[in-house]
């Protein structure tokens, strides 16, 4: 019987969770949630990364405070987010949030550069103005001061790694992520960030999942009442470490991983760089033992986050099952959106922007709180089947089932949505699948699993799944044939 810690932070929420693996069997106990979200300063909307280390530690004080003593311990997160550290270690300047508007119309500006083509030939990565790219490209852009006293650049998970065990390191899978990495030449795109002004010099060598980098420092272990734990570098983009506990038995499946963002792809052994690729505006992103993630992010629940996040804030404070049901209930096929419209991108009033966006378009418009999250989740499922149609295109694969992990399985109404819609089987399960990924993955590097077949049998063996299988498909090609003409 072996412990591990697994840091889970997601964009919503943050957990600590302590497994235990016996034999090939894996349970999970949480012993820490946090909340998590934007910060709103005069220069823009930041993440609370000290709030967040503080979460973090108290996490392993919560962990060793239940009794479990640790083999390993890592750390996961969102992608595409960043610090800079200057040469002495020091963080200059509070992150950034994915969401905040530095980067409007900063897209554009780059393609007068570098050409939009070039981009996705040296990266491979889908074009959103989140992307790190973009995010440094606004700073050179402003000709940021920080460049000048920067020494390191770290993605949010490397930050933390560094704070845990004093390593300054970037991981393989997070690095993919920021369109800032090339997969055919195995490093950053030096060339190509030069000639956007964004100092290449800043980006250290890139390191592999399943890499133990040390011990928990002394200091953090005395703060936190803990002894010696290794700290291990596994699939530190959520993403990652979610695809690898994916419960399949081959690898002809589509996996979508379901929260606040839904990210569906195939796993694939060579990246996808060809012309179809940019113009379908897939990516690539790097995965475990070899593999590379073909997906696309599609806004995912978002949408359904915002207008609680809205209704709350007015007075009815609403649970995500109280909603669904609601939407059950509702009247199908009303209207439809495009989940990925720059409307939707930024936080606010999101009942509204879905009216808007319905009134704009000649449709039905939604008035009551069933109708609006039925538009969206609807609306979500015909995502999926577009970009299931070119994933399958792009991998030439017939990809069956489709396996939805993370936090979004719980939404029983969209699993089904998404089985109708699509024709196909969709298996759900794990909920805690980027944990369970992150703890596989430490296993692996301190040598208690030998594969990622292995590890994926673990995961059948201690987890239940759940199978939607297709209904009717009426009103499903009406629908899309609008999505269509929509997106």
């Amino acid at each position: 019987m072996t412990e591990y810690l697994a840091l889970d932070l997601g964009a919503e929420s943050g957990r600590a969770i302590v497994a235990t693996l016996e034999g090939d069997h894996l349970t999970l106990k949480e012993v820490h949630r946090f909340g998590n979200g934007p910060v709103r300063l005069p220069d823009g909307i930041h993440w609370d990364v000290l709030r967040l280390w503080g979460e973090i530690k108290a996490g392993i004080a919560a962990a060793i405070k239940s009794g479990a003593n640790p083999l390993g311990m890592a750390i996961d997160t969102w992608g595409v987010d960043f610090a800079l550290l200057d040469e002495n270690g020091s963080m200059l300047g509070n992150p950034f949030h994915y969401r905040d508007n530095r980067t409007d119309g900063i897209v554009e500006q780059a393609f007068q550069i570098v050409p939009k083509a070039e981009i996705f030939a040296q990266t491979g990565i889908q074009f959103m103005q989140l992307n790190t790219l973009f995010q440094l490209f606004s700073m050179a852009s402003g000709k940021s001061a920080q460049f000048k006293i920067a020494h390191s650049f770290v993605n949010t998970p490397d930050l933390f790694n560094y704070w845990l065990s004093g390593k300054i390191t970037n991981e393989f899978t997070i690095a993919t992520t920021t369109q800032c990495y090339n997969p055919l030449t195995r490093d950053w795109a030096m060339g190509m960030l030069d000639t956007l002004r964004i100092p290449s010099r800043l980006f250290g060598p890139v390191t592999p999942p399943g890499t133990v980098i040390g011990l928990l420092l002394p200091e953090v272990a005395e703060e936190t009442g803990s002894g010696e734990i290794s700290v291990v570098l596994v699939a530190s983009h959520d993403t990652g470490s979610a695809v690898v506990a994916v419960p399949a038995h081959n690898q002809d499946f589509a996996w979508i991983s379901s929260g606040t963002w839904s990210i569906m792809g195939a796993e694939v052994f060579e990246p996808a760089l060809g012309e179809k690729a940019l113009a379908y505006n897939f990516t690539n992103e790097g995965g475990v033992f070899g593999t590379w993630r073909l997906s696309k992010n599609i806004m995912g629940l978002w949408l359904v986050q915002e207008c609680r996040r809205f209704w709350r804030l007015h007075g009815e404070d609403l649970g995500y099952d109280e909603i669904t049901r609601l939407a059950s209930e509702a009247q199908p096929f009303l209207a439809v959106v495009d989940p990925d419209a720059d409307l939707f991108f930024h936080p606010g009033d999101m009942p509204e922007k879905i009216r808007k966006f319905c009134s704009a378009t000649g449709q039905a418009v939604p008035q009551t709180k069933g109708e609006i999250v039925r538009v969206a989740l609807e609306s979500l499922a015909l995502k999926y089947r577009h970009t299931l149609e070119r994933l399958e295109e792009l991998s030439g694969k017939h990809l069956n089932p489709i396996h939805i992990i993370g936090g979004g399985t719980r939404n029983q109404l969209l699993n089904q949505l998404a089985a109708d819609c699509t024709g196909r089987t969709v298996v759900t399960g794990p909920v805690e699948a980027t944990a369970t990924g992150n703890v596989l993955m430490q296993a692996i590097a301190l040598g208690q699993i030998s594969s990622l077949a292995e590890a994926r049998a673990v995961v059948r063996n201690s987890f239940d799944v759940e199978s939607y299988l297709p209904g009717s498909n009426s009103g499903w090609d009406e629908a899309y044939a609008k999505l269509i003409n929509l997106a």
